[in-house]
């Protein structure tokens, strides 16, 4: 595994968002902060929405920007590194390297995009009297968890959209889909108990589930699941790595 192109593609990826524009890196300030803001704002306060159990004026769109920003990250890692061996062809056609590493460095990139819109939500949090704990020390498990899972979803679909170009839109519906079947824009205990018994099925649901436990409820999150998680997705990693020995040399052709 080359770590240096990793890092240096993953560098390249976040600065070319961008390149060309006056502001240049500030936009990737200035986008999460008036998203956050108008989340904030409009669902916290100007639409009154009030979320079960708290008091805050600010309780829903906390619970709304804390599972959206890593949804985001997640989705934006799995449909980005679904395409990502047509996406950088030119450079595998040019150099010999290890594909099975090559979505990392989006992994690594919406980390960095991930960070950024964190802190900014930290920040607009401490402005509206937020009360921190020392739960937030335990995000970087949740999220490593949740990449973790990305990458091995993301890596799985690569090897046959190569195959399938038509797969990458299946990949964008499905997840359209899949957003609305995560407990973000509503709270899962309100839901009818057929739905769900379909919901736990979901497996973003316990990390979405970690997040909101942290910012909103402030209570220790289920590890438990967030385990079954991550062993699923070691389960896929190592499934993607037999089927991937198999098909290596059929998606470099194909390529």
């Amino acid at each position: 595994m080359n770590f240096s192109l990793i890092i240096e593609l993953a560098k390249r990826d976040f600065i070319e968002r961008y390149s060309g524009s006056a502001l240049g890196f500030g936009w990737s300030f200035i986008y999460p902060l008036i998203n956050i803001l108008i989340y904030m704002v409009i669902f916290g306060n100007l639409m009154g929405a009030r979320l079960p159990g708290t008091s805050s004026m600010w309780g829903y769109g906390v619970y709304l920007i804390s599972g959206l920003v890593p949804w985001m990250a997640f989705a934006n890692t799995v449909t980005r590194s679904s395409t990502v061996f047509l996406d950088k062809k030119n450079i595998i056609s040019k150099i010999h390297m290890d594909l099975s590493s090559l979505p990392l460095f989006i992994v690594l990139s919406e980390t960095i995009t991930f960070c950024v819109t964190l802190v900014i939500f930290l920040l607009i949090l401490l402005i509206t009297g937020y009360i921190f704990t020392p739960l937030l020390l335990l995000i970087p498990i949740v999220y490593v968890i949740q990449q973790v899972f990305a990458y091995s979803l993301g890596f799985f679909l690569a090897m046959f959209i190569v195959f399938l170009h038509d797969l990458k839109e299946a990949v964008s519906i499905g997840f359209q889909i899949w957003f609305w079947f995560t407990p973000i824009v509503y709270v899962f205990e309100i839901l009818p108990p057929l739905a769900q018994q379909i919901l736990i099925w979901n497996p973003m649901l316990p990390v979405i589930s970690a997040y909101h436990d942290i910012f909103v409820y402030q209570r220790m999150p289920s590890f438990y699941y967030l385990t079954i998680v991550l062993i699923l997705s070691i389960m896929l990693i190592a499934l993607d790595y037999v089927i991937f020995k198999k098909l290596e040399k059929d998606i470099r052709d194909f390529i």
